[in-house]
């Protein structure tokens, strides 16, 4: 049992099933809201860290003071060698803290589409009989540069750096393997100001909604990566 700590920074990108495999698998959730200004916690009081997603970006501390402090406190987490996950926006913030440069992807990549695994992903237990090409939920217009020392894991057509693993213990994906059918209405109703029609990464929202036929395989991935992270 581990007890997992988890930042959100909206109402509408949650845990999603993530929580479903925690609750199967006895662990602790709690949780900091920093779209409520709620304080960061002391990193004594859990055994790893979850970085949720959201819409604004890595460098919007102006917009977003809470991400100066947020940044600070991933950056502990980090040298305390506690297992880390993140995504989409959290993917990008690990990325940063790890002194990459994170900065506008030559496309929105919005919708269902597939990633392609590195030779280096299939040497890492959670990954290695994934399909490739496989396809998972996207929802991103920023990127990032692989940090040094991280090993690269999937490219895609529209984004080249589609994920990493920092130290065996830190795991940045760029793509939502939590998303569930719920989830992934409320965030498009949520953003779909972004949905523009004619772009070659962007897919309309109904096809967004209506696309049922990858979750089983995307849970089944996410919670393989849960476990690699959070139950050895």
């Amino acid at each position: 049992m581990a007890k997992i700590h988890y930042l959100q920074h909206v109402p509408f990108e949650t845990l999603s099933a993530i929580e479903a495999w925690g609750l199967k698998s006895g662990h602790i959730f709690t949780s900091t809201k920093l779209f409520q200004n709620q304080p960061l916690p002391s990193i004594r009081n859990m055994d790893a860290v979850i970085i949720l997603g959201g819409p604004m970006g890595v460098h919007d501390d102006k917009l977003f003071p809470w991400l100066v402090e947020e940044k600070l406190w991933i950056e502990q987490v980090l040298k305390q060698g506690k297992p880390v996950l993140g995504i989409c926006l959290g993917s990008q913030i690990l990325a940063s803290v790890l002194g990459s440069k994170v900065y506008k992807n030559s496309h929105k990549e919005i919708g269902w589409f597939p990633v392609t695994w590195k030779p280096e992903a299939k040497n890492i237990s959670c990954f290695k009989e994934l399909d490739s090409p496989f396809t998972v939920f996207q929802w991103h217009g920023d990127t990032f540069d692989i940090p040094n020392g991280a090993i690269h894991l999937a490219t895609s057509d529209g984004c080249q750096n589609q994920a990493f693993l920092y130290q065996e213990k830190v795991l940045a994906l760029q793509f939502h393997m939590e998303a569930t059918p719920e989830s992934v209405r409320i965030l498009a109703d949520e953003c779909e100001n972004e949905l523009v029609d004619g772009q070659s990464y962007i897919q309309n929202k109904n096809q967004i909604i209506n696309t049922t036929q990858y979750y089983s395989a995307i849970h089944h991935s996410m919670e393989n990566c849960l476990n690699y992270l959070f139950s050895n």
